[in-house]
């Protein structure tokens, strides 16, 4: 495992940033970190690259322990933290000269990697401007350079897409697709229609607790069949209460023109009988549809606000 993390915390003062949290990441694979404001998501990506130090727990990231190791994880990863700091008043390839520098690289090694990294984020036309004078979005992608310019095994993403415009979305897309094929990714975002084209998994945390670490596909499903709605569509109006009296079925609401929302236990065989109870009444079945949560739906479900935030207990350590 590139990353793993166990029973991770942070404390200040008398409230829990990150409350215990556990979870792994593995080489060719691309994690979105999900949470809302203050849930804990930039705290624990300060910890997984040694600018914080966990109040207790453990975590590696390619075998090295961030507290103990920390030197090491710094050179296998790369960085873009959610609030990008740039030298502005250096130029964009002065810039990457001084942190390719950083890292080792010299002479014509250095110069063949800046300009492969202007390529592959798209600052070709502004390499040889300040970094002060370009727009937000392109600051952005000054910052994911110097994060893949020495060709780390991790990244770590906080809010990589920030101020781009919906094309230089799908570019920065793009990199950070090409990127996951062989690096462990974690990244995160608001943007569910990002995580929906880029991720392999998703953890999502809350009130700092992780509340889910899956894939979307099982995500999905796990919410589904614990909401248990079916859409289901007849030629026109029917008896609402013979399809409320079905076993298995909590709930019949009507959405007009023939169309019912059922809430059910979940089980299967609902299905079967309200097929069944339309041919008994010669009721014109036209859909019948379990209704699929998108990712929006079950981050709102999960992340709700009515939770008290994690506070320090008597036997924390300060």
């Amino acid at each position: 495992m590139s990353i793993v993390v166990s029973a991770l915390t942070k404390i200040y003062g008398r409230q829990k940033a990150v409350d215990h949290i556990s979870f792994q990441a593995q080489p060719g694979q691309i994690v979105g970190f999900l949470g809302p404001n203050g849930a804990g998501k930039s705290t624990t990506m300060k910890m997984l690259t040694g600018y914080l130090t966990p109040t207790r727990g453990h975590a590696k990231v390619c075998g090295f322990d961030v507290v103990q190791q920390s030197m090491d994880v710094r050179r296998s990863i790369g960085y873009l933290p959610e609030h990008n700091p740039l030298y502005l008043d250096m130029y964009v390839k002065e810039y990457l000269q001084f942190i390719g520098s950083l890292h080792g690289f010299k002479g014509g090694r250095l110069s063949e990697r800046i300009a492969g990294m202007v390529e592959r984020v798209g600052l070709t036309r502004e390499q040889n401007k300040k970094i002060g004078a370009l727009s937000k979005g392109y600051r952005q992608r000054v910052g994911l350079a110097q994060a893949l310019i020495h060709d780390p095994q991790v990244l770590i993403l906080d809010e990589p897409t920030t101020g781009l415009d919906p094309n230089q979305i799908v570019e920065i897309r793009q990199v950070i697709k090409e990127a996951g094929r062989d690096k462990t990714v974690i990244f995160s975002t608001h943007i569910m229609q990002e995580v929906e084209a880029l991720c392999d998994r998703v953890v999502i945390i809350n009130l700092g607790r992780i509340v889910a670490d899956s894939t979307l596909a099982e995500l999905r499903a796990r919410q589904e069949n614990a909401r248990g709605l079916l859409l289901v569509e007849f030629e026109k109006d029917v008896n609402i209460r013979a399809l409320s009296a079905l076993p298995g079925v909590k709930e019949v609401r009507p959405k007009g023109q023939g169309k019912y929302q059922f809430v059910t236990d979940g089980r299967p065989d609902v299905r079967i009988a309200i097929f069944q109870l339309a041919a008994q009444r010669e009721w014109t079945l036209i859909g019948l549809r379990q209704e699929e949560s998108n990712l929006e739906k079950i981050f709102q479900q999960l992340t709700r606000e009515d939770a008290p935030p994690p506070e320090v207990q008597p036997n924390d350590p300060a």
